[in-house]
């Protein structure tokens, strides 16, 4: 426990100065964070992203990350992203065919789906840091962490009722509605505090529900895999993928929501 509250202020003291000052350096952190996230999946797979499909994949997920402020860049080359990821998606399955088959279609399809799933979380931590401003990626941490404590206090507590034993035996239906309670007291506190408005409420429960059911897609992964922790570049806390599952969820949701 003193080593994960350790590394969890560790993280938090170095990630949340580049999420206030945004811009570039908020870029470099989420092409650095979904990149770590990438090789994790991979490794979970037995794959090697250190080749050249790993590359591929690896650039696929750049494209799919680059900014949506800086698409002029993209525009003076003629191409969009969309024609780019394209273009990686069948270099991709190409690659199936040079390697005789040792490279699959499966895994083919791990990786894109891989750098889909990482790719659109990440992208969506930088576009609302830039179109909600500041408060809205804080209002997502606080929201998420005390789901993830609420849930986990209020299950040990009171919990009877597995939630989704075959994935995570440990989550209750009771510390999965705890969670989501504990995160509308977050939301209460940020329309007093901030000048988030409207209807803050409803969508914290949506965005709670989304949260836990991402971090049981990871635990999903993991149990799919056999592996206990995504990675062990946290000490006490596991992987990337381990931290940042259930904001990989909530981010796009977020971002779709945050003009309410």
């Amino acid at each position: 426990m003193k080593q994960r509250v350790i590394t969890g202020v560790v993280a938090a003291a170095l990630f949340l100065p580049i999420v206030y000052f945004g811009g570039f350096p908020l870029i470099l952190l989420t092409y650095f964070l979904a990149t770590i996230g990438l090789y994790e999946l991979f490794k979970m797979k037995n794959l090697n992203i250190f080749s050249g499909y790993g590359l591929l994949t690896v650039l696929f997920l750049w494209v799919l990350l680059f900014p949506a402020e800086y698409n002029h860049v993209l525009d003076s080359f003629y191409y969009s992203k969309i024609e780019l990821c394209i273009v990686f998606i069948l270099l991709l399955f190409t690659y199936t065919v040079i390697t005789k088959n040792r490279f699959t279609f499966e895994d083919a399809s791990f990786s894109l789906l891989s750098a889909v799933y990482v790719g659109i979380g990440f992208y969506f931590l930088f576009e609302t840091r830039v179109d909600g401003g500041l408060v809205y990626i804080l209002y997502s941490l606080f929201m998420i962490w005390a789901t993830d404590s609420g849930a986990y206090f209020i299950g040990k507590a009171v919990g009877k009722r597995k939630l989704w034993p075959e994935i995570s035996p440990n989550k209750t239906i009771e510390g999965s509605l705890g969670g989501v309670v504990c995160a509308v007291f977050v939301a209460i506190l940020f329309v007093l505090f901030t000048d988030i408005k409207g209807s803050i409420i409803g969508i914290t429960v949506v965005l709670s529900v989304f949260g836990q059911i991402g971090d049981l897609v990871e635990s999903a992964f993991k149990r799919h895999f056999n592996v206990k922790d995504s990675g062990k570049i946290l000490p006490g806390h596991g992987g990337i993928l381990d931290r940042f599952d259930s904001l990989i969820f909530v981010w796009p949701i977020l971002h779709l929501f945050h003009l309410w």
